[in-house]
């Protein structure tokens, strides 16, 4: 319906627009020579009506092609204007705006140039919008800076209203190599306890790329993993995965360039690496670690407790026995080397907390008569 619609109205403009063609051109001094064509009413309609019909002809033809391409080219913009942050888009609207009043200003001006002055309005336009689009752009936080000055103006009580409402929310979350090859970032944002945007810079899917592309098989898997990763993250999570194309050239290390956005964006970081970590704190940018995360999310065990765990191996004390639990942690059971290859009852002894994750000490856990407890005599 819309696309027949606007073929109806492409196709009365533009024979509206060939009549207007045709009437100026009877009225021109070029048609005056021809007394024939002048003085006769036949020919003067017909040379007014004739090419509003053909343009008429002519557009109701192309029309469906004149359609699609400006439908494409609205999804198409459409699509990277959702992509950029809010910011970029306010400081390109100023900017063109700025522009577009100035070019006003100066095109009214020099419209009284003989000759080229009726085209200079138009011209003034196309520069200075672009000019202020572009410099709005690259400007964006001197603007944005210059609009939060106003509220000063209004007293105390009006600037902490304006920094209550101004206080960040950390929409953005940037996610960098290490977090995006590690994988849980696309379970964890499934399940709804990440909330915002996620960002993902185009300098780390360049170096993604450069990973999967490595001669290394291990690291050709870990870039592959990542680029699976992302594909499934955009398709479950479409609406919040967004690729940020801007870039810094004068910053050469990937940390640097991500800590950097952090900071132009307001946003937070998800990573996995220890160094990011730590000089992104360094800059107070709030850093989400997965490992941390997942540290918090183990179970809490308290001196006295009992569990079940199969000792695996022998331990680096005398007599110990290693056993694991499904998350990974380690279990160091004290006598426990004899039960290698046995799943056994034992009772927590203590809790070390370090900067690997969680170990768990533990002895046998024995009845009253001193006979152990082990899981295949009980059942």
């Amino acid at each position: 319906m819309f696309r027949k619609t606007a073929r109806i109205i492409l196709t009365l403009s533009f024979f509206a627009g060939g009549i207007s063609l045709g009437y100026a051109l009877v009225n021109s001094n070029w048609l005056a020579a021809f007394s024939v064509v002048t003085s006769n009413f036949i020919l003067r309609m017909a040379v007014i009506i004739i090419p509003g019909i053909l343009l008429g002809f002519l557009t109701y033809i192309i029309a469906p092609w004149i359609i699609s391409k400006v439908l494409r080219m609205t999804v198409w913009l459409e699509r990277h204007l959702q992509k950029m942050p809010l910011s970029d888009l306010i400081g390109a609207a100023i900017g063109l705006i700025i522009g577009l009043i100035i070019a006003s200003l100066l095109g009214s001006a020099l419209a009284r140039i003989p000759f080229v002055g009726s085209y200079m309005p138009l011209l003034c336009s196309i520069l200075l919008g672009y000019l202020g689009l572009s410099i709005g752009y690259k400007k964006k936080e001197e603007l944005l800076n210059i609009l939060n000055l106003f509220p000063k103006f209004g007293g105390k009580d009006k600037e902490k209203a304006a920094s209550a409402k101004s206080e960040p929310e950390r929409l953005y979350k940037l996610l960098d190599t290490s977090v995006i090859i590690d994988g849980r970032i696309a379970d964890i944002c499934k399940s709804g306890f990440v909330e915002g945007i996620l960002i993902i810079p185009a300098f780390v899917l360049e170096e993604l790329r450069h990973i999967a592309d490595s001669s290394d098989h291990l690291k050709r898997n870990r870039g592959r993993r990542g680029l699976d990763i992302l594909n499934k993250m955009r398709k479950e999570l479409i609406a919040r995965v967004q690729i940020y194309e801007k870039d810094f050239p004068d910053i050469q290390e990937v940390d640097s360039k991500l800590v950097k956005l952090a900071q132009v964006l307001g946003a937070d970081i998800f990573t996995n690496d220890y160094n990011l970590n730590k000089v992104a704190e360094l800059q107070g940018i709030q850093v989400l670690n997965i490992n941390e995360l997942a540290n918090a999310l183990k179970p809490v065990f308290l001196p006295g407790e009992e569990m079940v765990v199969q000792i695996i191996k022998e331990g680096k004390e005398y007599k110990q026995g290693i056993g694991y639990l499904d998350d990974g942690t380690m279990i160091v059971v004290e006598s426990g080397k004899k039960f290698i290859n046995k799943t056994i009852y034992v009772v927590v002894t203590s809790v070390l907390q370090t900067a690997a994750g969680r170990m768990i000490f533990a002895k046998p856990k024995f009845n009253d008569r001193r006979v152990l407890y082990e899981v295949d005599a009980i059942g």
